[in-house]
């Protein structure tokens, strides 16, 4: 790991000009997010080659749920997100600890993995959940692919889910009032550029009072800040609006400034599509953060994550008893039918470094 964290200070610093490559990097600014999805989840990426190969990094991760103050002998259904390989990532299943046996699904729209358990409560009225892997992740660098002016091809399915509007992701209205009065580029590239610029000056990453973190484009546009859901959100419903397809993923970052740690919480960012260079990532939200890694982040997304799930508006299958999920990251728990109060799950994430 030490090895890989003296590459970043130096690839990072010549990368962004910072000098001599005497700068220190935070766990977050290492720590940003990204994937790419399994060709047999995203028909897609049976058209789009794989991004060339940087640096790698591989860990163990370990999704662990506590629930408790549960009725006993009631019965409680729970669904979690499952990482699968892509040409970004190899995902192993470890030997998971499971209340009971679960059985593993794919949601329709997204090809999502879901796994879900169905059990009575015991008489503890506690689940405990582990489920672990073994992950190695490669650094993506869309822009700096050999094949420039290929020309990549989405199947009409695709374009058609990747433009379509979203519950809170809207592509008319309020959010195109951003764009009034700007010269907006002929090129797919420079456009998505400038709309990521956009985004980027309008939106400052601030979590505070309520709002935040929902991805609600309208509630962004107004409140002007928020967290990664709402940058890519508002970047999403404008790329949408110009023709551009785009899409939502959602996973976690792994720190870089230890070898073993636990993970507070969930990371997003998005992809857009273009012909002369398929999917390409943008983490908006880190470039916020992070102004001299600002055009790293358009184009290149490091190895410290993995992704669990792609889109918005999630179809949990089996069926859940209230709807689809605005995005799915964490798990989904129903008690008898009804949705389980966050405050009575203990969620706890961590990650250890193995050799590459």
């Amino acid at each position: 790991m030490e090895r890989l964290t003296r590459f970043w200070l130096f690839f990072l610093c010549v990368a962004t000009g910072c000098g001599d490559g005497s700068l220190t990097i935070s766990p977050r600014q290492r720590a940003v997010n990204g994937g790419n999805q399994d060709p047999s989840r995203l028909a897609v990426d049976e058209t789009t080659p794989a991004s060339p190969r940087g640096a790698t990094r591989s860990f163990q991760f370990h999704y662990k749920v506590d629930i408790s103050g549960l009725e006993p002998r009631k019965t409680v259904r729970v669904w979690l997100p499952v990482p699968t390989s892509s040409v970004d990532q190899e995902v192993t299943p470890l030997a998971h600890q499971l209340p009971a046996e679960p059985s593993f699904h794919t949601e329709p729209k997204y090809d999502n993995r879901i796994l879900y358990i169905e059990t009575a409560v015991p008489e503890s009225g506690e689940l405990h959940l582990d489920v672990p892997y073994q992950v190695q992740r490669h650094e993506i660098l869309a822009l700096k692919q050999d094949d420039h002016g290929k020309n990549h091809v989405l199947s009409e399915g695709q374009r058609k889910l990747f433009l379509q509007a979203n519950t809170k992701v809207p592509i008319d209205g309020r959010p195109l009032e951003l764009l009034s009065g700007l010269t907006l580029s002929d090129d797919t590239c420079e456009l998505a550029k400038q709309l990521s610029e956009l985004v980027d000056q309008h939106v400052t990453y601030k979590k505070v009072g309520t709002g935040w973190g929902n991805g609600d484009v309208l509630w962004v546009c107004k409140s002007r800040y928020g967290n990664c859901t709402d940058f890519h959100s508002l970047f999403i419903s404008l790329a949408r609006s110009q023709g551009i397809p785009s899409r939502f993923e959602i996973g976690f970052p792994v720190p870089g400034d230890a070898e073993q740690g636990a993970i507070g919480g969930y990371h997003c960012w998005v992809f857009f599509f273009t012909q002369n260079r398929g999917w390409v990532p943008v983490d908006i939200s880190e470039a916020d953060k992070y102004p001299f890694m600002k055009e790293y982040y358009f184009g290149n997304l490091t190895p410290d994550r993995i992704t669990f799930s792609t889109g918005r508006d999630i179809e949990l299958v089996p069926r859940c008893e209230n709807g689809p999920l605005n995005y799915f990251i964490y798990p989904h728990v129903e008690v008898d039918g009804t949705p389980l109060p966050r405050k009575k799950i203990v969620l706890n994430f961590s990650y250890v470094d193995l050799p590459d």
